[in-house]
């Protein structure tokens, strides 16, 4: 995102952005919790030609595998970063626009009943291709998969945290919610956490699971929660009237209301199903202009 010179008012994680409508500064203060304000999508994208895109990509570069949701990825850092309503948060009843994109999910250190979970965040820049992105991820996950509990960062924070005694973890968690409405949170639990990003992503196709409905947190400044599904042939009819059988994924998205209207959400996503209909798209870097027009 564009460089701005920090002001009164502004968080360490955004800008606070003044020029709000009226709607939405009454609305930030009539609904301050972000879970009355969501906005839900349940659809298909159509991946039939990303799929083949997916292994070309493999048999070139078999070291750095590319999957599906390395793809999800990189066309969601490219719409936000060409829909910039959809990079912003409400925190203390005031609207804020982040310096950076970040994505979050969550990344089992096994798949295996009852093995760890661990938090993770990527924050692509504008350079970044599917490629480099592709290579961030798997370095990342494979060095968290190398130990079977927490290594340090938000995970260690947390389980330092659930040995507390009940009482005591009452209050401090009364504390951190406190400091997260005035953006004072240390950095060193809101870096690596999901619940302050750009776009919080749930991969349920990688455990055959359908996109789901999931909602978002009043907790951190997370605005944007995304699922995929499971891959699957569904009949479509086509533009020409024809019937064809294509390589369909569920897709479920939730929005803070908030921050952008449904008309802005629907436009932003045609541009995710833009880049899959033209996948070699990817392979240029995320902040040049796509040319696409939104209709």
């Amino acid at each position: 995102m564009a460089d701005r010179k920090r002001r009164w008012g502004d968080r360490r994680d955004g800008r606070w952005v003044r020029e709000v409508t009226g709607l939405q500064c009454i609305m930030s203060n009539l609904m301050p919790n972000r879970t009355d304000c969501e906005v839900c999508l349940q659809d298909k994208i159509d991946v039939t030609e990303l799929l083949p895109y997916i292994e070309k990509k493999n048999a070139e570069h078999p070291d750095y595998k590319t999957t599906m949701f390395h793809c999800i990825l990189a066309a969601v850092s490219k719409m936000v970063y060409e829909r910039p309503l959809l990079n912003r948060f409400i925190q203390g009843r005031r609207t804020y626009e982040r310096y950076e994109i970040s994505l979050g999910f969550v990344a089992k250190r096994r798949f295996a009943d009852g093995a760890e979970e661990s938090l993770m965040v990527l924050t692509p820049t504008a350079e970044d291709s599917l490629d480099t992105i592709s290579r961030k991820i798997v370095g990342d996950t494979t060095q968290m998969r190398k130990s079977e509990h927490s290594t340090g960062g938000v995970d260690s924070a947390i389980d330092a945290f659930a040995k507390i005694p009940r009482l005591l973890l009452m209050f401090v968690i009364r504390c951190i919610r406190w400091l997260d409405f005035w953006g004072l949170v240390p950095k060193s639990l809101t870096e690596g956490d999901p619940n302050f990003t750009s776009v919080f992503l749930s991969n349920l196709g990688s455990i055959k699971c359908p996109a789901v409905y999931h909602h978002l947190n009043n907790y951190g400044t997370n605005s944007f929660m995304v699922t995929i599904g499971t891959i699957h042939k569904e009949e479509v009819i086509m533009p020409d009237g024809s019937k064809q059988i294509r390589d369909m994924v569920d897709f479920g998205a939730t929005l803070d209301e908030r921050i952008a209207d449904g008309f802005y959400f629907a436009r932003s996503l045609k541009l995710v199903r833009h880049i899959f209909a033209h996948p070699e798209m990817l392979d240029l870097p995320i902040g040049e202009p796509s040319g696409f027009e939104y209709k």
